[in-house]
């Protein structure tokens, strides 16, 4: 592409890009000094001084911290064990730690903590059912609606990804230094303390970093465990203001919401230091690397036990109570008798709930046009920041990494200030675009992946045989990318249709989607319902995930 051209697409996108992840926080540093919606331009620091002077904020911030520094230790310890096992020992059946990393990806967040809350909550919880039945209790010995519960769910939910950023760095450890350590006469703790975990630092650090950051910005587990155990964090502190009660205050929120976001964005720099950092740590550099593998003796198949559990909790279980919990009258522990009652009465409830259905088609509509549109964008993007060398193709990057960091709670709020000033306010339009600027990194990654491993001389012969910029990408550029298309897609499309932060923002009647409609069962206890609900989106999220494969794979084939 010669030089003008790519100037001047650099730009355009420079300019999309920036509307959609500049806008939303300029609004809300905006919203935060105006007195209210309705007198946006009205500027005044009332809002800052009446947010964090509220009494009940010094808790908020407390237990805020609590949960997120409880759930990502939680998350990186459990990541750093697993890729242990799973890289330098000779557990078996190492499968299931693929399946670890992946899966629990595609269960929606709401619904896993659902799931908990389904098992361990006070009133009638399955579990807890169960040992009052057994041991005779008069009360239930566990409650899932406290700030041990959050920090579990969260710290399970944070896991695929703290194991995915720890195991490649794991893998990649020389362990000659391990083994000098050993013959100068150190014990495997003291070689584990002194030589392997400081040497995995940064990635360690990363993962616990990127833990802190997406349960900073977590609103399922706060909403579905916190607000029925009175546990406020950030998220439904800011949720309470905008969503419950008579008199909403949008500029409070904002002013709360810029603190989560300078915190939030200051933690992404500080990951994208330690993942560069990590460079300096290679400790392989040559061929036929080859890590020695730890023998585990007697205690192999305890571990693979183990792992066989975290597996069961992590994937099998929140599918298999969902599914128990549709077919029920009310919640029962399993057995003959409560086999002996299902009934698809939920299921027809919820078929025939005109809400719900239509909660359902835009969900669909979103998570089909949404993605479809984010990987277009994607590709564009991903084309100039890889092939286009320049400063602009810098600022470019920078700000399509930058809406990762965004909280989409706090990022609502930006948005919804923004659309209230336009047509889009209350319309489906509003929450297709705030999905795509939320989640555009992910759509852009596996284009930048896609687009490195293609060579510029491909698009160089087609240029000098006269094809235009144009029909270079249509007939070479695109059919070389469509596995990371595919990728990008099925990653987008499977977080639109289960997406919650933004939605309890933006979403007004008559723009319902999945996960608000869920949530508000969540919230009248209405759990056979829910449950049933909550299987249709895991199965389209399936449907999406095979429809997209078998569609690039023919592709491919073609």
């Amino acid at each position: 592409m010669d030089n003008p051209r790519s100037a001047r697409l650099t730009w355009l996108l420079i300019a999309i890009v920036g509307a959609l992840t500049i806008c939303p926080v300029l609004m809300l540093v905006l919203g935060s000094f105006s007195e209210g919606l309705t007198a946006f331009g009205k500027f005044t620091t009332d809002k800052y001084v009446e947010a964090y002077t509220d009494p009940a904020f010094f808790k908020v911030m407390l237990n805020t911290f609590i949960f997120v520094l409880g759930s990502s230790t939680l998350s990186t310890v459990l990541a750093v064990f697993l890729a242990y096992l799973n890289t330098r020992t000779d557990i078996p059946f190492k499968f299931l730690f693929r399946v670890l990393s992946l899966i629990p990806m595609m269960i929606p967040h709401l619904l896993f903590s659902v799931c908990w809350a389904l098992l361990l909550n006070p009133s009638n919880g399955m579990i807890n059912l169960a040992l009052k039945d057994t041991f005779g209790l008069d009360e239930a010995p566990l409650n899932i609606y406290s700030m041990w519960g959050m920090i579990l769910v969260e710290g399970l939910l944070d896991l695929p990804i703290a194991y995915l950023i720890i195991a490649p760095a794991m893998a990649s450890f020389d362990v000659a230094l391990e083994e000098s350590s050993r013959v100068c006469g150190a014990s495997s703790w003291k070689t584990l303390f002194r030589i392997t975990l400081p040497v995995l630092r940064p990635a360690i650090l990363a993962a616990f970093i990127l833990g802190v950051v997406r349960s900073l910005a977590s609103f399922a587990v706060p909403s579905v465990l916190g607000m029925p155990g009175r546990v406020p964090v950030l998220a439904t502190h800011l949720y309470e203001m905008i969503a419950t009660g008579f008199a909403t205050d949008y500029g409070k929120a904002a002013a709360v919401g810029m603190s989560v976001l300078v915190a939030s964005v200051t933690l992404i720099v500080v990951y994208r230091a330690l993942t560069a950092e990590s460079e300096k740590f290679v400790t392989v550099a040559g061929r036929g690397f080859r890590p020695t593998v730890i023998e585990l003796g007697k205690a192999r198949m305890p571990l693979f036990a183990l792992v066989g559990l975290l597996s069961v909790v992590l994937i099998v279980l929140p599918v298999a109570v969902l599914l128990y919990t549709s077919f029920m009258p009310y919640s029962m522990v399993p057995g003959a008798r409560a086999f002996s009652m299902m009934t698809l009465k939920h299921w027809r409830d919820v078929l025939g709930d005109p809400i719900s259905l239509l909660s359902l088609k835009n969900s669909l509509f979103l998570a089909v046009a949404g993605a479809t549109l984010g990987v277009i964008l994607s590709v564009f993007v991903a084309y100039v920041i890889v092939k286009v060398k320049t400063r602009a193709s810098g600022i470019l990057d920078s700000l399509s990494y930058l809406s990762f960091s965004f909280p989409g709670i706090v990022i609502g709020i930006g948005f919804m200030w923004f659309f209230v000033q336009t047509p889009l306010y209350a319309t489906i339009w509003a929450l297709l675009l705030g999905y795509i600027a939320t989640y555009l990194p992910y759509g852009i990654r596996p284009m930048s992946s896609a687009f490195i491993q293609i060579h510029s001389h491909l698009e160089e012969s087609s240029l000098v045989c006269g094809a235009s910029p144009l029909t270079t990408m249509k007939r070479i550029i695109v059919p070389l990318l469509i596995p990371g298309i595919v990728s990008g897609w099925i990653l987008m499309a499977s977080m639109f249709v289960r997406e919650l932060t933004l939605s309890v923002v933006l979403s007004r009647p008559g723009t319902e989607v999945l996960a608000v409609q869920i949530l508000r069962f969540s919230e009248d206890g209405l759990w056979g319902k829910l449950s049933a609900l909550g299987i249709v989106m895991i199965a389209i999220s399936t449907a999406l995930v095979v429809v997209a494969t078998v569609v690039g794979n023919r592709f491919k084939a073609a």
